[in-house]
């Protein structure tokens, strides 16, 4: 009898805890409801009670807990203050690390640590030990989902803000650097991707209303990543000027001259900032050319030719380069690296590279920039008369124009540019004067090519 009625109680509570899971449950998916309609109107005063009541008791329910509740404590701690501020505060972070254990498929790391950095940075309570500290393990520990402008740009200049106090040395600036910035450029590869495949759609009118969105999209985040390189470069300003990064890698060349890695970086980097000069290069760039015999390679190789007063055996080795690369991206940098240096001398050359990695890869905006700045340089050697050699800027305003559309993160040097070019074209009295309105003129010089007057 006491075995039944053991059994009949066991029964009993089993039951009432059903029940009152049931109950909890349906509260919980009740109050889900209420605060999903408030934060959606922004009414997050309203929907505080409710969606604490939900994250409190059942925070497994739903993803909305988090994503509302994100926005709901954020306006908490910017409408309050004091001892009320701070709560919030600490209610906040834990919120993001509590995302993580309930939905580790939808939060992801990176992301995590990114939300309580900048919410801490924004509320000036983490110095930049910290900052660099929690930035550095998102990157290396979830570098794919580490896609945040600003975040990326407060992990480097913590560092340079640490270096310049004594905390870091020059090297781990560098190494840094060159990791943001490659980090950068895959993020606005994925971006210009996007706008390569949808442009020609855009410009025939035949885009559908989710292809509008992602080329708006993608076009944004191709602006702020080129904003964040940009700032990035500022930041480390003069650390890479030639009178640093010559001690530096000559201290540091017997003991990384066998880290590919460590060499190639070193060989970029004296070659953007133009320290080539220097017989370090040299030893640089054969010490490359002995670990990894690539097309990059072979691209500093004919630069050392160049220098040497061997232009055909420069020329050939430009074309190896581009003949042994076989990734388009890479064979465009390479291409534009090569019209680069040309820009000096041969302006059709530059403009043969430049139109080579643009065919490479169509969302090379800095060769159309190249191809822009090369017509705009001749100008005086494009015509007779000074309308005919003014006409030429309305050439390479359209180019200039095409670099900002295929490449949004230079679309601010591009405008600038375009504009520029576009003022020093001729006027409308001169297109009246000279009765060319809706002509052609055509260019004999290496140009080629004409462009058509605007009408009046």
């Amino acid at each position: 009898m006491k075995t039944k009625l053991y059994f009949a109680a066991i029964l009993f509570l089993g039951t009432l805890g059903v029940s009152n899971a049931q109950a909890q449950n349906q509260e919980c998916m009740t109050n889900l409801s209420i605060f999903v309609e408030h934060a959606k109107v922004k009414n997050y005063e309203a929907a505080y009670t409710p969606w604490k009541m939900v994250y409190e008791t059942c925070p497994e329910l739903n993803w909305a807990t988090f994503a509302y509740g994100e926005r709901i404590l954020k306006d908490k701690v910017k409408k309050s203050s004091g001892a009320d501020k701070d709560g919030f505060i600490t209610d906040l972070i834990a919120l993001y690390d509590n995302s993580l254990k309930f939905f580790p498929k939808k939060a992801k790391p990176a992301d995590v640590i990114i939300d309580k950095v900048i919410l801490r940075y924004n509320e000036k309570s983490i110095d930049n030990a910290e900052i660099y500290s929690m930035l550095t393990t998102a990157f290396i520990e979830d570098r794919k989902n580490f896609k945040n402008a600003k975040a990326l740009y407060l992990y480097f200049s913590s560092l340079v803000d640490l270096h310049k106090g004594g905390a870091k040395d020059l090297q781990e600036v560098f190494d840094v650097y060159d990791n943001v910035q490659e980090k950068i450029e895959e993020e606005n590869l994925k971006a210009t991707n996007v706008i390569t495949k949808l442009l020609p759609k855009e410009e025939a009118g035949t885009l559908t209303n989710k292809e509008k969105k992602q080329l708006s999209s993608s076009t944004t985040n191709s602006k702020s990543y080129g904003k964040i390189a940009g700032s990035i470069d500022s930041k480390l300003g003069a650390l890479a000027d030639c009178t640093n990064l010559i001690p530096l890698y000559n201290k540091n060349f017997e003991s990384k001259k066998n880290d590919v890695v460590w060499v190639k970086r070193a060989v970029g980097r004296m070659f953007s900032k133009e320290c080539t000069e220097d017989p370090l290069f040299v030893k640089l760039v054969e010490a490359q050319n002995n670990l990894d015999p690539s097309a990059d390679a072979y691209f500093y190789l004919g630069i050392l030719k160049q220098k040497a007063k061997d232009g055909k055996g420069a020329l050939a080795d430009f074309n190896k380069a581009l003949e042994l690369e076989t990734e388009a991206r890479k064979k465009s940098k390479i291409a534009y690296k090569v019209a680069t240096i040309y820009r000096r001398g041969s302006k059709s050359t530059a403009r043969s590279y430049a139109q080579k990695a643009i065919n490479a890869d169509g969302s090379n905006g800095k060769a159309y920039l190249l191809i822009a700045s090369l017509y705009a340089g001749s100008a005086n050697a494009c015509g007779t008369t000074p309308f005919e050699k003014r006409a030429i800027y309305w050439k390479a305003a359209e180019m200039a124009r095409k670099a900002g559309r295929v490449d949004p993160s230079i679309s601010s040097r591009a405008n600038r540019s375009a504009a520029s070019y576009a003022a020093k074209a001729p006027t409308k009295e001169m297109i009246f004067s000279s009765g060319m309105a809706g002509k052609t003129v055509s260019f004999k010089c290496w140009v080629g090519g004409s462009v058509k007057v605007p009408a009046l």
